[in-house]
């Protein structure tokens, strides 16, 4: 049982970085559960993901709450501007900054704006380097990138880590834990997550879209939970996936249904295992033309449209 006499911790980590550094992939490993959808579709996160992890200390315990927050691009249209200005706004609220750099990648233009941008972010705020996917680069290579990303960064610390297979998280969670506010937990210890389960089985069925459309749909449909209907045997789910012409309802449908049944599948066991229980999902295809552009779509997940 936990020491009731232990000193405890609280407070905020923003994942930053640019599209496809690993921020997803690494709230999914640190909570153990997968909050956010993972896609090599860059832009897949469109909102503030928030993710809440335990962890014990020789003399703490703390609750580090990470925001996995949309990947930092140069937007174009008004979807992409609001995802950008969601992104900096997580991480103007947290108490650690954790920018993710990919280093099979190196520092892209990307990275190389956000580090910029960074320097406008109060100096008393840490900031910590986090080099993902360091089990596909040489060492030399490694040592080459963290001197050139912490001469335009000025990180307190760097942490070398494999998102995907763990290397390297402990000792970020050991570091991150203790540089949390001392002061009460701010969710119950049980809770790893302040999304709604709706939302999280909406992402869930838009990650199975994703992968299974590639290029065909691009950034043109969303996935909304209508009704939720708990019964004896399970839960029943309708959802509905809105798209923006015909052209691409016809594109999820497939010919006599074959691609929304593949990605009902998909979407249901997965779904099935984050409740635990059965779940029995219901797809409906509907055309809502210039959705991602319409704010309310958006302001129930905290994202909030420039106007």
């Amino acid at each position: 049982m936990p020491d009731a006499s232990r000193q405890t911790r609280a407070g905020f980590v923003a994942l930053i970085g640019a599209p496809n550094a690993g921020k997803s992939t690494l709230l999914n490993a640190v909570v153990g559960s997968k909050l956010s959808i993972v896609t090599h579709k860059v832009q897949t996160t469109r909102a503030l993901v928030r993710g809440i992890v335990i962890h014990d200390t020789t003399d703490a315990r703390a609750q580090i709450v990470f925001v996995d927050t949309p990947g930092i691009f140069r937007p174009k249209r008004r979807l992409e501007r609001a995802m950008v200005a969601t992104a900096w706004g997580g991480a103007a609220d947290a108490d650690v900054l954790a920018v993710l750099v990919d280093a099979k990648k190196g520092l892209t233009d990307e990275d190389r704006a956000i580090l910029e941008a960074l320097a406008e972010f109060p100096a008393k705020r840490e900031r910590v380097l986090l080099l993902n996917k360091v089990d596909l680069v040489k060492r030399d290579t490694l040592l080459a990138l963290t001197k050139e990303a912490n001469e335009a960064g000025r990180f307190s610390d760097t942490f070398m880590i494999s998102a995907l297979t763990g290397d390297g998280v402990s000792d970020l969670l050991d570091f991150l834990a203790a540089k949390m506010p001392e002061g009460p937990f701010l969710y119950p210890e049980d809770q790893m997550t302040d999304l709604p389960l709706r939302f999280l089985a909406a992402e869930i069925t838009r990650e199975k879209l994703t992968l299974r459309l590639h290029d065909e749909l691009p950034y043109r449909a969303t996935v909304e939970t209508e009704k939720w209907t708990e019964t004896k045997k399970g839960v029943r789910i309708d959802q509905t996936i809105y798209v923006e012409r015909e052209g691409q309802r016809k594109i999820v449908l497939g010919k006599g249904g074959e691609t929304i049944k593949a990605i009902s599948i998909a979407a249901r066991e997965e779904i099935s295992k984050l409740i635990e229980k059965p779940a029995h999902l219901f797809l409906f295809v509907k055309v809502r033309e210039n959705w991602s552009d319409d704010p309310e779509r958006y302001r129930e997940m905290g994202v909030e449209f420039p106007r």
